[in-house]
């Protein structure tokens, strides 16, 4: 297991932060605004630096598990496998936990809305982790080592 270092960390921070804010922005406040708007659970304004901390609190996640499951093979396509899993754990929530707690509206219009939101985040999120660590590991591979 390679430990990440300070670059590839904060990288993957920002590369889930910027997936993150990108695509459920586009969401929120483009795409789906109308269905959002429709939601009586939203605050208005949404407090956005609270959004701000999860993303950096699960990029930091992300970044310290990665390394554990990027075991050889093609960096890319770990990352997707893996930004997939870890998505799919966190979207299961999102996408149903919240509808069955909160009063969304049509439980149908939601997962609608949700989930391919939540598999375009997570496969965006992936690509970016994968080039971001076939970068590091290409400078690994050409780094001169100590003989």
């Amino acid at each position: 297991m390679r430990v990440p270092t300070a670059v590839t960390l904060i990288l993957t921070i920002l590369a889930y932060a910027v997936s993150t804010f990108g695509v459920q922005g586009a969401s929120h406040f483009w795409l789906n605004a109308g269905h959002f708007a429709g939601l009586t659970i939203m605050r208005e304004p949404p407090l956005i630096p609270l959004g701000f901390l999860a993303m950096i609190i699960q990029g930091t996640i992300f970044a310290a598990l990665f390394p554990v499951f990027n075991r050889g093979g093609s960096p890319v396509w770990n990352a997707l496998r893996f930004s997939w899993a870890l998505g799919a754990f966190l979207a299961s929530y999102i996408t149903l936990g919240e509808a069955g707690k909160y009063a969304v509206g049509s439980v149908a219009a939601w997962i609608a809305v949700e989930l391919p939101v939540a598999a375009v985040q997570y496969t965006a999120f992936g690509l970016l982790l994968g080039l971001i660590h076939r970068r590091a590991a290409a400078g690994m591979a050409s780094a001169p080592t100590m003989a």
